[in-house]
């Protein structure tokens, strides 16, 4: 089986072409990609060549890790599933590419315990998933935010994750004009209009490791900072402020599959709205454009492609 794909051959490098699958097994599924999204975190690292090493880094790779379509067959394990409207977290089912992502092709072959059924209903939107997921683990693991710092889809998550948890709305600073509408349900204003120095718990989603003495400097004493953006530069504070804070810091990991559930849980009860999130959606076909324009744009919340066209 083949299937187009985009392909990142080096950094800054990408071609939509067609590569080999690997053959169904008996526990696999596959499912044709309807939807997928462009993460401006760890794809954007992948595309200028800043990613840290990982276990399965290398190119060439298929990016992508927020997808969504439907189930069009399956090994001989799972055939009832044939129909259902899944998420897939990316996917490793190519020959003559990489897969630690895997997401941004018109078929993968993946795990049937990887291909989660959601709302049909919801379309592109259900490329939010993880990152909704990811949200929704940063916050599992401690207080909701008091402050979140950067008003991107990550924060805007966070925010409403924390509002739809019914305790008091956080604050989100933003210093882009561009991005700072869109609003519900709390406040976002520039770090410069805040006089605040007592926040308990600061969540950065905005991955500037140069800016964490500032955000330790708005901490309450035994306030806790949050590292929940991806920093590919290395991470570090001046201690006195630190120490005399009594601060905190904890890292954020990638969200694990009872995250996922639980924010499926949310979305179908209404709890979590994922309305207003994605800005942008171009043919897979004009892949060469969309991802430039998703990672230098700054009016660009959030790239979707669209692969129903793509063969």
């Amino acid at each position: 089986m083949f299937s187009p794909a985009v392909i990142f051959d080096a950094p800054g490098r990408l071609e939509m072409r067609k590569t080999a699958l690997k053959a169904v097994e008996p526990g696999d599924v596959v499912v044709e990609i309807h939807y997928s999204g462009i993460s401006t975190g760890t794809e954007k690292l992948l595309w200028t060549g800043q990613m840290p090493s990982f276990p399965g880094m290398g190119y060439p790779l298929v990016p992508g890790y927020e997808s969504v379509g439907r189930i069009i067959d399956a090994g001989a394990d799972h055939r009832a599933r044939v129909g259902e409207w899944v998420f897939v977290p990316g996917a490793n089912c190519y020959q003559n590419a990489r897969g630690l992502f895997g997401g941004a092709s018109r078929r993968v072959v993946v795990p049937s315990a990887r291909a989660m059924p959601v709302g049909e209903k919801l379309a592109e939107q259900g490329i939010l998933y993880a990152l909704a997921a990811t949200a929704l683990h940063a916050i599992c693991h401690g207080e909701p935010p008091q402050l979140v710092i950067g008003h991107g889809i990550l924060g805007r998550l966070l925010a409403r994750l924390t509002v739809a948890a019914g305790v008091p709305a956080p604050v989100v600073w933003e210093t882009s004009v561009a991005r700072k509408g869109g609003a519900s349900g709390y406040k976002v204003v520039h770090p410069d209009d805040d006089d605040r120095h007592d926040y308990r718990h600061i969540y950065d989603v905005s991955g500037d490791a140069s800016s964490l003495n500032t955000f330790i400097g708005r901490l309450a004493k035994g306030g806790e900072l949050v590292l929940a953006g991806f920093y590919s530069e290395a991470v570090s504070f001046a201690f006195p402020p630190a120490f005399q804070r009594e601060a905190r810091i904890r890292i954020a990991a990638e969200w694990q599959p009872e995250d996922l559930q639980s924010v499926h849980a949310l979305i179908e009860t209404g709890a979590l709205d994922l309305s207003g999130l994605i800005s942008d959606i171009e043919p897979a076909s004009a892949a060469a454009r969309a991802y430039p324009k998703a990672f230098e744009n700054p009016d660009c919340l959030k790239m979707v492609l669209d692969w129903r066209d793509c063969e």
